[in-house]
């Protein structure tokens, strides 16, 4: 595909540039995912948090991602990716820069616990980026032809989840470099310039752009096919994800992904700055580098976890990697030392990692009827869990201490155990894979 087609003069776009654009409006957006939790001890002191009350503040962005990343994906079938995308970047934007006002006009002397609803609501603004996952993952889908899906999903989710992981560790070297205020107002302009580079460079899919030309659905598709385009909306988001919801099985793989990952992956990212600086007494430059270890290795250990999924079958991969992340959360649950610790969090990063793919790979199999549906409830409920185990974790130290930071990891062990027993009887069950499996993109 040419970025200029001679016989459609009015759309331009490729491809390539179509993947570049959603990447990185993707790894800008997603960044938030760690809006508090990166600089998490130094909020816990000046705002005099208790643990529940630091939990809730880490998991703010979480809500809006969860809550947003349905109805915004669905949203790309109607009017393509560019629209929503913005939309998610814009209110990012504004949820950040009413954070460094805010630092600006009261930190240190006058940062205390009566802003904290005004630090929520700025949570909840900056985490509506933490949804460009599900709008720039099927506006590549419909850049690339069928059999380039594989390498279009990885280098996307591949390269943008990296986002959370680059500001745990950049963001406390600000911070030490130019102060709390300096840090997030840098955090600021990235994503700014991010945006305003997303908007002069993005275009839409080849058949959105047609029909904002005027043409009809038919024609759109006739031409676009002939561009190389061969995936379009379905025209039945909304219809799938009513009927994936009225599915027992959909809410059972809710469940295995928002412990491998809403409440697994992403709370851990935004929680492990504070487990490495209060708990083993690091400075948060190398809190945030071991953090941004885990979120990194995590975040790319889920590219072979597909295809060790698809070779061994998605209910033997998670039985062993929930497994696996049930010894990596023992060792962190009794740990006291760093290297014990260490040890056991890369053991829990690779179960998780694993787990998260897996969970996927089983969805075309059990909800074979409404698989976009049903993935798009995996990823915006799953990836809300956060927002009940950050304060769970925090519970923990309120009621144990110190220590609690060690012994919250029982809680994932608990549940990695009872996941591994659901992936357990979901072999058993095994509904067979003879059913037709839907186009609709995953989410």
């Amino acid at each position: 595909m040419s970025e200029r087609a001679a016989d459609a003069p009015n759309v331009t776009g490729s491809p390539k540039r179509g993947l570049i654009t959603a990447t990185f409006g993707f790894f800008a957006g997603l960044t938030t995912i760690v809006f508090y939790g990166a600089a998490g001890p130094i909020f816990e002191e000046h705002l005099t948090l208790t643990g529940i009350f630091h939990g809730l503040l880490l998991a703010s962005p979480h809500l809006s991602k969860a809550v947003l990343r349905i109805p915004f994906g669905a949203w790309v079938d109607e009017v393509g990716g560019r629209k929503p995308m913005l939309i998610l970047l814009a209110s990012t934007i504004v949820g950040i820069a009413g954070l460094v006002v805010t630092l600006f006009l009261t930190y240190p002397e006058n940062f205390d616990m009566s802003l904290y609803p005004l630090l929520v609501l700025f949570g909840l603004l900056a985490g509506a980026g933490g949804a460009t996952f599900s709008v720039g993952i099927s506006q590549t889908s419909y850049w690339y032809p069928s059999d380039k899906q594989g390498f279009a999903m990885g280098a996307f989710a591949g390269v943008g989840n990296i986002g959370p992981g680059m500001v745990t560790y950049v963001l406390p070297v600000l911070i030490g470099i130019g102060g709390l205020t300096m840090a997030y107002s840098t955090w600021l302009v990235f994503v700014v310039v991010v945006t305003v580079a997303y908007g002069l460079l993005s275009v839409n899919p080849y058949y959105f752009q047609l029909l904002d030309n005027g043409n009809d659905e038919t024609k759109a598709q006739e031409t676009a096919s002939e561009l190389g385009q061969d995936i379009f909306p379905s025209g039945n988001a909304w219809d799938s994800l009513r009927e994936s919801a009225t599915i027992r099985r959909t809410w059972i793989l809710v469940f295995l992904y928002t412990v491998s990952f809403g409440g697994g992956f992403t709370s851990l990212s935004a929680w492990f700055p504070t487990y490495w600086d209060l708990f083993h007494g690091f400075d948060l430059s190398t809190g945030g580098l071991l953090a941004g270890i885990f979120i990194v290795y995590g975040s790319l250990i889920r590219v072979p976890g597909g295809s060790i999924s698809d070779r061994f079958g998605g209910e033997n991969v998670a039985i062993v990697s929930f497994s696996i992340m049930a010894v990596g959360a023992g060792i962190m649950t009794i740990a006291t030392g760093f290297w014990l610790a260490f040890i056991g969090m890369m053991i829990l990063g690779t179960g998780m990692g694993i787990a998260n793919a897996a969970v996927f790979e089983l969805v075309p199999k059990f909800v074979p009827e409404a698989v976009g549906g049903a993935s798009g409830w995996i990823s915006g409920i799953g990836g809300g869990g956060t927002l009940i185990i950050l304060p769970v974790l925090g519970y923990y130290v309120d009621f144990l201490g110190h220590i609690g930071y060690a012994r919250g990891f029982s809680l994932f062990v608990v549940l990695s155990v009872i996941c591994a027993g659901v992936a357990l009887a979901l072999k058993i069950y095994d509904p067979g894979t003879s059913e037709p499996v839907e186009d609709t993109p995953v989410h």
